[in-house]
């Protein structure tokens, strides 16, 4: 620890309590692994906020003493980096530790609004606790993850609520400075509106602070849903890998049209089984990837085939929904491929039950089970976009079963698809306590994201292992966000880094 460092920590357990300041070994090396093929980024330490005034103390005495932050609300993306900062020795700032209040729920109007540290899961019981009348967006990921993190990472779960941005509204946000700004209608003091009014007068702040080091986000309005009397689920299973094309073909106009009011989910067959198998050892030797013989073996085995097709509708009552429900089934039934699977057999399945949780509003950890198909506790998200054209998915997912098979992996696949694009989400598995295979793992990660670039396809979130790679492939943009950045933060003291952006 430098003596700067050193002056930075002794200066806020004076003015935070001592209390507020971890630098033990075990912290550090807790709030610096990750499961990422890059390796564990050790902090310098780690500081626990308590309020906005907290969050500007701790950058002010960053300023003074040059020391670079590393803010996150509960560092839950296991797949993105966790808690890990995206360069040895900066200071975690975590705001979920101590600020994790529900600051109101209005229920006449469906907001809430969040401190850093709110969980879905606490959302959750909070709503649970009111009678359900309203219903939140959850993605599929951990319980304890965070709704203000997971907006600014750009997250989305699957409801009509999907877009966590956009259901989003009202930033309270610490600038590098120190200073404090408050977006949309919240700029105006004693303003009514703060939650409500998105926009707001003038340009539109809110964006600068999504997957960028320009601001620390420390107060959040969140829209949410009423919640229906009837969520009905319902699935079909296609049984061959070259049903994605079709698949896509019968999806992009029941979504263009507003036919189905959440995103459909398309999983391919090991992102569904291996939420409770495990790669089977025994039977391959540890040979990758999983031969198509033993991949049609586990599908059978759940009763699934290739490619699951989901999504739900939302009514007053049963007879509401099932005429919408008989519609959806003629147009995916006439492919002359599709099995319907009913939302109650879906229940009996904990595979498909993730599915129904997510579209009803309920976090889950059963999609977690996904990262015990390999041992060795490594895991990596990529996650391009495809067009919801069938030619195209079918050629995106020939693409990635070749980068991955060359590199020794399996494709752990989900698509989540709106009326134009859909979000290819890649979950790459791999065996991070041996070196060979977790350096392939980050060959193979790079690999793809060049051919997806070079395809004409970017990604929308990345590992902190390649944020800067991917931000570089960027023309234009990395040059104006330089310029912001040296703006916002002139001691370049919050994050340096994240997202390629210095």
């Amino acid at each position: 620890m430098t003596s700067t460092s050193q002056q930075f920590f002794s200066s806020l357990r004076e003015r935070l309590g001592p209390e507020a300041v971890d630098t033990a070994p075990e912290t550090l090396a807790r709030y610096g692994a990750n499961l990422l093929p890059g390796g564990d980024r050790l902090p310098s330490g780690v500081v626990y906020p308590g309020s906005t005034e907290e969050v500007q103390t701790v950058v002010r005495a960053a300023n003074t003493h040059g020391v670079k932050l590393w803010p996150l609300s509960t560092g839950e993306n296991r797949g993105l980096g966790y808690k890990s900062p995206v360069r040895p020795g900066q200071v975690v700032v975590d705001l979920g530790r101590r600020m994790n209040r529900i600051v109101e729920i209005n229920e006449s109007l469906a907001y809430a609004v969040v401190e850093p540290g709110v969980t879905y899961a606490q959302m959750y019981e909070e709503l649970g606790r009111r009678g359900h009348k309203l219903m939140m967006d959850t993605t599929s990921g951990p319980p304890e993850g965070g709704i203000l993190g997971n907006t600014l990472e750009k997250g989305a779960g699957y409801s009509p609520y999907f877009d966590h941005f956009g259901m989003s509204c009202g930033y309270e946000v610490v600038l590098p400075t120190g200073e404090v700004v408050r977006t949309s209608d919240g700029a105006l003091p004693g303003s009514q509106t703060q939650y409500l009014s998105k926009y707001g007068y003038g340009p539109f702040l809110d964006g600068l602070f999504i997957q960028s080091n320009l601001g620390i986000v420390t107060r959040m309005g969140v829209w949410l849903m009423p919640r229906p009397p009837v969520v009905r689920s319902f699935f079909f299973s296609f049984p061959d890998d070259e049903d994605l094309g079709d698949i896509f073909e019968l999806v992009r106009p029941i979504k263009l049209n507003n036919v189905v009011p959440t995103l459909l989910k398309v999983t391919g067959d090991l992102y569904a089984v291996g939420t409770e198998e495990t790669y089977p050892f025994g039977r391959t030797g540890g040979r990758t990837p999983l031969s198509a013989e033993l991949r049609k073996e586990l599908r059978e085995k759940h009763g699934l085939g290739a490619w699951i097709v989901s999504g739900a509708f939302y009514g007053a009552t049963e007879e509401a929904v099932q005429p919408l429900i008989e519609r959806v089934k003629a147009h995916f039934l006439k492919s002359g491929k599709a099995r319907y699977i009913s939302h109650a057999e879906a229940e009996k399945s904990r595979i498909l039950k993730i599915h129904i949780d997510t579209f009803s509003g309920q976090p889950t950890r059963d999609e977690l089970g996904l990262l015990r198909w390999r041992p060795g506790g490594g895991a990596a998200w990529f996650l391009p976009a495809t067009p919801m054209v069938g030619r195209v998915a079918n050629e995106h997912q020939a693409l990635s079963r070749r980068i991955l098979a060359e590199h020794g992996f399996d494709l752990i696949l989900e698509y989540a698809c709106g009326p134009r694009m859909s979000r290819a989400l890649h979950l790459l598995i791999f065996n991070r306590q041996e070196s060979e295979e977790r350096q392939r793992a980050g060959r193979c990660m790079r690999a793809l994201i060049q051919a997806y670039a070079d395809a004409g396809y970017p990604v929308a979130r990345a590992p902190i292992d390649v944020q800067d790679e991917v931000m570089a492939r960027l023309q234009g943009v990395p040059e104006v966000l330089s310029r912001i950045k040296k703006a916002l933060d002139p001691q370049g003291i919050l994050a340096p880094g994240k997202y390629g952006i210095e």
